[in-house]
């Protein structure tokens, strides 16, 4: 179906930085969105709108990963080890890094028992040191899973392809918590989670769409889906029979289509970049998974002690400069990082 390579991925470079900015403004909502009932509702209300528009970042960061790596042949053997190299180092060292600002925060304390300390410190390892690793967990796991899922994709037929797609989105839809009574018993694990994302990735990157006014219709999708999650995730803060973050999970409809519209509009646009703006994208491009480790540290430290977070003003202006002024310090920073000596470039990301 895909032909040898992706000929132009100055769309995706453009995705994957607005992507990284979204997760970042996503992050900045949590703090207001957890203060349901406690901060005014029309508050509320905006960081329900703002995370609900940038809900798509996560899934779309795996679909770029599904349309550059699933197309290609690897020997399993390399392939893991430059990427799982790639990951886990920097991974490790943003870790550590979380775990010493734990302690500096005296959210953990460490004792004279050293074995304790080393259990504690593993212990965080194994499940997360900051709320947003668990992206890393998640992506490590892909990379098992992607020179055999992407051995399907390359000899598939559309038809094929069609299928894992369906089946995996009607498996997502019926175990929905409010359609899990007409979950049947049957199991279909086979087809949940993010792997889906991968192979819509690959299958929109690659399809040539002969639909008038695709893009139009994807803008309109993706208004819809905004109005869906924002306008779902009020109703059931107020109606405790299901989840509050329901319409949040990143491997559910509403965020399916989201993400699968803001991919097709990105792939279907062709902006004009001025090359300084194309210099800087592309700098920045070259350190995001860094910037995605560390910038949950620069969000802790803009807050306290420098006060800056939705608190600064009205929540639909402070919120995007909050995340602004985040990704402008975070990328230095970063860059930093890279230029220490003989380990910089293996843990900067």
């Amino acid at each position: 179906m895909p032909p040898t390579k992706t000929e132009n991925i100055d769309w995706i470079n453009n995705l994957r930085l607005v992507a990284l900015y979204a997760v970042i403004i996503l992050h900045c909502t949590s703090l207001l969105l957890m203060q349901y009932g406690k901060v005014s509702m029309s508050n509320w209300l905006v960081a329900d709108f703002l995370n609900a528009t940038v809900r798509f970042a996560v899934p779309v960061f795996v679909m770029i990963t599904g349309a550059l790596l699933l197309h290609r042949e690897y020997e399993i053997g390399s392939f893991l080890k430059k990427r799982l190299v790639r990951v886990v180092v920097p991974f490790l060292f943003w870790s550590l890094i979380y775990i010493g600002y734990s302690l500096y925060n005296e959210e953990i304390v460490f004792t004279g028992d050293v074995w304790a300390n080393i259990k504690i410190v593993l212990h965080l390892l194994k499940t997360g040191s900051s709320y947003h690793l668990w992206y890393v967990y998640m992506l490590i796991g892909l990379y098992f899973f992607i020179p055999i899922i992407g051995k399907f994709v390359r000899h598939a037929s559309e038809k094929e392809i069609l299928y894992f797609l369906t089946v995996w989105f009607a498996v997502m839809l019926i175990t929905q918590p409010y359609l899990l009574r007409f979950n049947p018993s049957v199991d279909m694990h086979y087809f949940a989670g993010f792997v889906g994302y991968l192979v819509l990735g690959h299958y929109l990157a690659f399809k040539d769409f002969n639909i008038k006014h695709l893009r139009l219709w994807m803008i309109l999708l993706f208004l819809f889906s905004i109005a869906l999650i924002t306008v779902g995730s009020r109703w059931v803060m107020a109606d405790h029979r299901w989840p509050s973050t329901m319409f949040f999970e990143p491997v559910s409809p509403a965020i399916v289509l989201l993400a699968a519209s803001v991919f097709l509009v990105f792939k279907l646009s062709a902006p004009k970049l001025s090359p300084v703006i194309i210099r800087i994208r592309d700098f920045a491009g070259g350190f995001n998974y860094g910037i995605y480790l560390a910038h949950a540290l620069v969000l802790y430290f803009l807050e306290d002690p420098f006060g800056i977070s939705y608190k600064v003003c009205t929540p639909i202006i402070a919120i995007p400069l909050t995340a602004l002024i985040c990704f402008i310090v975070t990328l230095p920073l970063v860059w930093l990082v890279s230029k220490l000596p003989f380990v910089g470039k293996w843990i900067s990301g």
